[in-house]
């Protein structure tokens, strides 16, 4: 991957975790970041854009819409394998060849952070060596942003991240690639947890 590849795998990355750091500060830092990296003025301005829907957010609600958005569907979840394999006992041989693959190329995961986390996965592969392959993780997390971008409400403002992902970063997911993802996911047992959740 290129440095502008690099630069929106970042910056999506640090969206898409859950939102703890003010936004402001968030977003300082990410203009800078590809003010100085993209060169491409449609990824720039397109990159942007991404940013603007969240800003426009009080922290609170900016939580709540996450938390709504990526912990109670299952079909917008940030954790690869669900995507993959949902309930089934794959995931967890799944999870640790992930695992396993991440750690020999030398990165350090966050504590408490499944190998999964599709946050984690990116900000991996922005700073991943090329001697390291990870052609077969870009297809895979292909496939599965791709199922996000086509279930993600248009006016959700986190829908603009994943559709930069998908339209700049990630290659086109072949018909084969999206039938065997079908075909091996289960759906989950429940769309929604059956509990409140409480903000601070």
């Amino acid at each position: 991957m290129d440095i502008q590849e690099r630069t929106i795998l970042m910056a999506a990355s640090r969206l898409l975790h859950y939102p703890e750091e003010p936004f402001p500060e968030l977003e300082k830092e990410i203009l800078e970041c590809m003010e100085e990296n993209i060169t491409k003025q449609e990824w720039y301005e397109k990159g942007k854009a991404a940013l603007a829907p969240l800003r426009s957010l009080p922290d609170k609600d900016r939580k709540e819409i996450y938390v709504s958005t990526f912990d109670l569907k299952s079909k917008l979840g940030l954790y690869l394998t669900a995507h993959e394999f949902g309930d089934s006992a794959k995931r967890g041989s799944a999870l640790i060849k992930l695992q396993k693959n991440i750690n020999e190329a030398g990165f350090e995961r966050g504590e408490g952070e499944l190998a999964d986390y599709m946050p984690m996965l990116f900000e991996f592969l922005a700073v991943c060596p090329d001697k390291f392959d990870n052609e077969r993780l870009v297809r895979r997390l292909a496939v599965a942003l791709q199922y996000m971008c086509e279930h993600i409400a248009e006016d959700n403002p986190y829908a603009p991240i994943l559709h930069l992902l998908n339209n700049y970063v990630f290659p086109e997911p072949t018909h084969e690639e999206i039938e065997k993802i079908k075909c091996e996911r289960e759906e989950a047992d429940v769309e929604e947890l059956p509990y409140p959740i409480m903000y601070e």
